[in-house]
């Protein structure tokens, strides 16, 4: 069976409207494939749909991140940012997938012929989305934009949960549940309690993809260290700036100095990934699997950059593929145990 037979079976759609979601779909993998080198290794881990989903969910990611980090004035990726954010505002109503033909394409103006909007629509039809994790990447953009120093780590914090933690929370809506055992489900006349303890433990849960996210773009943020500090951005907090070196200023510190910041800063993310991890054991194999992979790829980004800190102001560091592939494949065989 097609992958375009496959969705018209599953939502009793059009084969001419089938194949257009699949084109769309197969649009947002290839361009998570060549651009998210993390992400997708972990993300293959997952089943068809799942991955297709997230891929959709990445693509449209990408595209606000290049609207904040292109050459374009402020004005204008200001203005480009709204027209994504009516855009996904269009896609919450019931006729989703039929009003992404009117949404707008990367530079606002481009029907949505535009497959990352079509592929993005079919996944909220497939998927229970939060309405606002979306809306926060956007507003984190924005701060991008407007290039916001943070005094405090604390200051720092709702900006990652904005543009990473909203990627945990959406990914968390299409990944898979933990079936629970049945024997240890309580009677029907618990059931408002059952209830009431699936909301708290969805609550913990979508806590958990945050801090994960925000682990993420904390590693994020010192490996891009060098290419920001050229854009003039900053994102290590000031106060932590100060604490190492009496400048201030990441390129004016000595190496030595330059050096324990980065190392402080990479435990700080570790940190985060503690926090989240327990997140593993409320997902199902796969999706486990894969949130062990993303977390894996990260903290060897992380062991390259503690041992060698000067890296970051001369390169960007990365992982080579085989690295990535053993990884992901180590994550696979953890959960099947």
């Amino acid at each position: 069976m097609s992958e375009a037979e496959r969705i018209a079976q599953s939502e009793a759609i059009a084969p001419g409207e089938a194949e257009r979601v699949a084109q769309a779909y197969r649009h947002c993998e290839s361009l998570t494939r060549e651009q998210a080198g993390n992400f997708y290794y972990a993300i293959r881990l997952l089943p068809l749909a799942r991955r297709r989903a997230i891929c959709a969910v990445y693509a449209f990611a990408r595209r606000v991140d290049d609207i904040a980090d292109g050459t374009l004035e402020p004005e204008e990726k200001l203005r480009r940012l709204d027209v994504q954010a009516h855009a996904l505002a269009a896609l919450s109503s019931p006729a989703s997938v039929a009003v992404s033909t009117a949404a707008a394409g990367g530079d606002g103006s481009a029907p949505a012929t535009d497959p990352v909007m079509v592929a993005l629509a079919d996944t909220y039809e497939r998927f229970p989305l939060p309405p606002a994790a979306l809306e926060d990447l956007i507003e984190g953009m924005r701060m991008d934009v407007d290039k916001v120093a943070y005094e405090r780590f604390e200051d720092l914090v709702p900006y990652c949960r904005r543009v990473a933690g909203s990627i945990g929370r959406v990914s968390l809506a299409i990944f898979g549940a933990r079936d629970a055992d049945l024997a240890d489900r309580p009677s029907d006349q618990s059931a408002d309690r059952s209830a009431g303890g699936a909301v708290r433990q969805s609550a913990i849960a979508g806590q958990l993809a945050d801090d994960l996210g925000v682990a993420m773009q904390l590693t994020n943020i010192l490996r891009d260290l060098r290419e920001d500090a050229e854009n003039f951005r900053l994102y290590i907090p000031m106060e932590d700036l100060r604490r190492f070196g009496e400048d201030g200023v990441v390129a004016k510190i000595s190496d030595a100095q330059r050096a324990a910041l980065i190392r402080f800063e990479a435990q700080r993310a570790r940190a985060w990934f503690e926090r989240g991890m327990p997140l593993v054991a409320m997902l199902d194999r796969r999706s486990a699997a894969c949130v062990l992979a993303m977390a894996g790829i990260y903290s060897a980004l992380l062991d390259r950059i503690e041992a060698d800190p000067g890296r970051v102001m001369r390169e960007r560091i990365s992982l080579p593929a085989h690295a990535k592939v053993l990884i992901a494949a180590r994550s696979l065989l953890k959960v099947a145990r």
